[in-house]
C-alpha cells in the first residue's frame, strides 16, 4: 500500500520507529512532520498546544490534504496527531482514504493534559482508532468512535537488542537503574530506594522534569547522563543489573512500552505488577514484579547478588518479547489487517 504517515518524526520518536515497521511491512510511507508546524516561539507553541488552533494547525490539515490529492495514498495514519480536524478527515473519506488514529495516550484519563480539544471532537470522523487499553474502548465508542482496536505498544527491534554474548556483570555500573520521566510517585520511591543505601540507584531522563521532581540533595546523587535514546538508552539497559518500570497510573496504563523494549534488550525487568505485565510475561520466570515499595525493595535485594538469575529471568523474558510478537512489526500488523477491508472498499 502506500500510506500517508502524519506524526512527530525525529529519531527520538517512537512514531518514527512504526513508520520503519510499516516500510519493512513492504509499503510505501508518505511523510508528513508535525515538527515542521510547530512555531519557534516557546509560548505561541505553549499556546497553540492548549488550543490546538491557530496557523500552524491549518496549514497541516491543509498541507495534509495537498498531499492526499497528489499522491493518491490508500490510507492515513495520524499517529500521536493531536491537530487533525474534521472537516479534513470528512474530505480524506470523501476522496476514498480510510483514516486511523494510533494513540497511546489517555485523552481520557485523570490527568487532565491540556491540548485535547480538536482531536476529541474528531474522534467521529475516524475509521478506527488504536489504543492500548481496555477502558479506552468504551470511551471512544460512546464518543462514537467507528472502530477501535486495542494493541500493546511495542519495541523497535533495529534498536532495542539483546547485548554481545560475553556481556556480564563487569560490563554493568548502573545497580538499580530507571530511564524515563517522574510521572506519579516516581521520585519519591526512587529517592526512598536510595536512602536505604544498600544498592546504587541511578536516574536517567529529561534533565529539567527530574530537576522539578527531586530534591537538590536526591537531584546530585541520583541523576546520571542526561536523557538518553536510541543507542544510548538501549545500552545504559545493557549497562544496569536491574531495570525498574512503573506504570503511569495518571494515565492509567496497563502495561508500559519500557518493559517490552527492557526485555528485548535482554535486560533484567523489574515492573510494577498489574494484569497487561502478567498476561505478557511468566512471573518470576520471564520478569519480576512489585506492587508495593517494600516488595520492590524484596526483590531487590533478592535479586542484585544473584547475576545468574538474573541472567536466565533476562534471557526468558527476551525469548518471549520475539515469540509473541511484542515488537512493531508485528503489532503494526495487527492494525492493518483490522483497516484492510475499509481499503478500496
Amino acid at each position: 500500500m502506500k500510506i500517508l504517515y502524519a506524526s512527530q518524526l525525529s529519531p527520538n520518536d517512537s512514531s518514527l520507529y512504526r513508520l520503519w515497521a510499516l516500510e519493512r511491512l513492504g509499503h510505501t510511507v508518505i511523510p508528513l512532520n508535525f515538527y515542521d508546524y510547530q512555531s519557534s516561539n516557546q509560548l505561541l507553541r505553549k499556546i497553540v498546544y492548549r488550543l490546538s488552533a491557530g496557523p500552524g494547525v491549518d496549514r497541516l490539515n491543509r498541507d495534509l490534504l495537498h498531499l492526499a490529492q497528489s499522491e493518491k495514498p490508500d490510507l492515513l495514519w495520524a499517529d500521536k496527531l493531536l491537530w487533525m480536524k474534521p472537516k479534513t478527515l470528512d474530505r480524506l473519506r470523501d476522496l476514498g482514504i480510510p483514516t486511523i488514529s494510533y494513540m497511546i495516550d489517555n485523552p481520557f484519563g485523570p490527568r487532565q493534559d491540556p491540548g485535547w480539544r480538536l482531536y476529541m471532537k474528531s474522534i467521529p470522523h475516524y475509521d478506527l482508532h488504536v489504543v492500548q487499553r481496555d477502558k479506552n474502548i468504551l470511551d471512544y465508542r460512546q464518543r462514537a468512535a467507528r472502530d477501535v482496536i486495542k494493541i500493546q505498544t511495542a519495541y523497535e527491534p533495529t534498536i532495542h537488542f539483546p547485548p554481545p554474548p560475553t556481556w556480564s556483570d563487569a560490563d554493568r555500573n548502573r545497580d538499580v537503574s530507571f530511564v524515563g520521566t517522574p510521572y506519579d510517585d516516581r521520585a519519591t520511591t526512587l529517592t526512598r530506594l536510595s536512602e536505604l543505601n544498600q544498592f546504587g540507584v541511578t536516574i536517567s531522563g529529561n534533565q529539567r522534569a527530574w530537576q522539578r521532581a527531586l530534591t537538590p540533595q536526591a537531584f546530585t546523587n541520583l541523576y546520571r547522563e542526561g536523557e538518553l535514546f536510541l543507542d544510548q538508552y538501549r545500552e545504559a539497559i545493557w549497562r544496569s543489573k536491574i531495570n525498574l518500570s512503573f506504570l503511569t497510573h495518571s494515565n492509567q496504563d496497563e502495561f508500559v512500552h519500557k518493559s517490552f523494549e527492557i526485555a528485548a534488550c535482554g535486560g533484567f525487568l523489574l515492573a510494577e505488577r498489574s494484569q497487561g505485565h502478567l498476561d505478557r510475561f511468566r512471573e518470576d520466570e520471564e520478569a519480576v514484579f512489585f506492587s508495593s515499595f517494600d516488595e520492590c525493595v524484596q526483590k531487590i535485594r533478592r535479586y542484585l547478588p544473584d547475576p545468574a538469575a538474573r541472567a536466565r529471568i533476562a534471557a526468558a523474558g527476551q525469548a518471549r518479547a520475539l515469540r509473541d510478537g511484542y515488537h512493531n512489526d508485528h503489532q503494526v500488523a495487527l492494525i492493518l489487517n483490522r483497516i484492510q477491508p475499509k481499503i478500496h472498499a
